[in-house]
């Protein structure tokens, strides 16, 4: 027990590093696509989402899991989505809408979060849904990087394929905003001793 607290607090591990590096790649990635400069955004946002996958594998193999790693793994995540989603839309005039509900769902999700801790009760692990969800924006995203980048798709040349893609992806973050929504009603329901635990 010791050792995992000890585990916990510490700052220097292997899976913290690369959501460090998930950070600093944001701005490289927006800088190149951006400038149009579409094979090296590709490659940027592959090794983004790699480091990514690998984090948590090699945090959870390792026992390099901390607390330090709870806050920034998840910020690189929605700090990525999100300008990786405002650049397509600055480039993708019609994709707005579902940078809209991202936004919006981000907002609801911190929004209830900070209600639950103020009220002293722990908001949820990530469900599923959520995490299909996740999946599905880089799927997306990366699909019309990559399509822009291959010249199959442009401002000036739709892709059908992704934007069916896009509409799928919007509505299972309407999905799992609604699901986190219901959880959080269900834990502000609970009594003050059971939110403590």
């Amino acid at each position: 027990m010791p050792q995992n607290k000890a585990n916990a607090s510490r700052i220097i591990t292997v899976p913290n590093g690369m959501s460090v590096l998930r950070i600093l790649l944001v701005p490289v990635f927006a800088a190149f696509y951006l400038n149009g400069n579409l094979p090296a955004a590709v490659t940027t946002l592959v090794i983004s989402g790699v480091t990514d996958m690998l984090d948590g594998l090699i945090a959870r193999r390792f026992n390099q899991i901390t607390d330090l790693g709870k806050m920034l793994d998840p910020f690189a995540d929605k700090l990525t989505q999100g300008v990786v989603a405002l650049c397509i839309a600055i480039r993708f005039p019609s994709i707005r809408p579902l940078l809209v509900l991202f936004i919006l769902k981000e907002l609801l999700m911190l929004s209830c979060a900070v209600v639950l801790l103020k009220k002293h009760k722990r908001p949820c692990a990530a469900k599923w849904y959520g995490k299909v969800a996740t999946v599905m924006f880089y799927m997306s995203v990366s699909a019309i990087v990559l399509l822009d980048g291959l010249g199959i798709m442009g401002p000036d040349k739709q892709n059908i394929a992704a934007f069916v893609m896009l509409g799928l992806t919007g509505i299972m973050m309407a999905y799992a905003a609604v699901k986190y929504f219901q959880i959080f009603l269900a834990i502000l329901r609970e009594p003050e001793e059971k939110g403590e635990k």
